[in-house]
């Protein structure tokens, strides 16, 4: 069973970096650093958009509107090391 936890937090972790890398790949979008032109540059942002924008949008509907920013991100990475804690301190140890 702790197989299964330890795999539970590599996805977890790996979430975060999809997160991470998106909201870098979104900043780099918008100062025109990376165009979406490019294939590549256009084909990891539809791959990064499809994967965190099913859990984005929730929290992005729940937050109130901040001029430009968006912080389901922000949220959803916190949600996730919170997660993350639960697991490593009260299920983990009790699991044989």
């Amino acid at each position: 069973m702790r197989a299964v936890l330890d795999i539970v937090m590599i996805i977890l972790q790996l979430g975060i970096w999809v997160l991470i890398i998106q909201a870098i790949l979104s900043w780099l979008i918008a100062f025109n650093v990376v165009n979406t032109r490019n294939q590549f540059v256009a084909g990891l942002w539809n791959l990064l958009q499809q994967v965190t924008e099913p859990l984005c949008r929730p929290i992005r509907n729940f937050l109130p509107r901040m001029s430009g920013i968006d912080l389901s991100p922000l949220v959803l990475i916190l949600l996730i090391i919170f997660l993350q804690r639960v697991i490593a301190y009260y299920v983990y140890p009790n699991v044989i």
